[in-house]
């Protein structure tokens, strides 16, 4: 599927992440339908997304979005709790909990409802994206993809696009043809069986293994690591959270 043939979006899963997805998507322009089972976390989803920290009218508030862009992104979601609403998406982003299981089912059913042609992404973190693929057809696994987003989603402007064998370079070319509209600076990875991670989680591991062993050496303490990241390397969040801010998300 080509970039253009990208009109209807679908997350499954809501939260601040799905929540955080869908709202670029459609301040990006495209309708989006997030599908979640629990009614309340749609309705906990629609907060985040309309009224939460990092949500649209906070946006409006800090000039980053204009009212008018504001009032259509809000008007492009819609909620819902039967995947049969998402059958005709073109693209379906998954953002439920890091169970690979779980993601295996949930792809699985979708897989069922979904019209052939549509894409399929994963948010993992850092299962491997053909073992999250394992239940879909032959024919789907050309069309899914890993698009990892930094969390909060609306804040970060980081999308990893992880691609598979198996994946068709059209399929890859839209994935990051998508991300970059929603205004995300896109980094590529190859998709490795065996391993746990992708770059920024497996990056990111190593330095907190670090930080730790400093902490447990007692050549720091906790809050001077905090520090010396975030005002010394500029990292948006710290290792320990004792700063405030979005530490404690990592």
């Amino acid at each position: 599927m080509r970039p253009e043939d990208i009109k209807q979006v679908g997350v499954v899963g809501g939260g601040v992440m799905g929540g955080g997805i869908a709202q670029i998507h459609a301040i990006a322009g495209y309708q989006v339908t997030i599908m979640d089972i629990s009614q309340q976390v749609i309705d906990d989803t629609r907060h985040e997304v309309v009224d939460g920290k990092w949500g649209i009218k906070r946006s409006v508030e800090k000039g980053k979005l204009g009212f008018d862009n504001a009032v259509s992104a809000i008007d492009l979601i819609g909620y819902t709790t039967d995947n049969n609403d998402l059958s005709e998406c073109d693209l379906i982003i998954e953002a439920v909990p890091e169970n690979l299981e779980l993601k295996q089912d949930v792809f699985a059913e979708l897989d069922k409802v979904i019209k052939p042609s549509a894409m399929f992404a994963s948010n993992t973190s850092g299962f491997v994206i053909q073992e999250i693929a394992e239940k879909i057809s032959d024919e789907r696994k050309t069309l899914m993809v890993g698009m990892h987003y930094s969390n909060p989603v609306p804040v970060m402007t980081m999308c990893e696009v992880i691609y598979t064998p198996q994946a068709s370079q059209e399929t890859i070319d839209t994935a990051v043809t998508i991300a970059k509209n929603t205004r995300r600076d896109v980094s590529m990875c190859k998709d490795m069986p065996g391993t746990r991670g992708f770059i920024l989680n497996r990056i990111f591991g190593v330095a907190r293994e670090e930080a730790n062993k400093l902490v447990e050496d007692g050549i720091a303490t906790k809050e001077d690591i905090d520090k010396a990241m975030i005002a010394g390397r500029n990292w948006p969040a710290a290792f320990f959270g004792t700063r405030g801010g979005i530490g404690k998300q990592w």
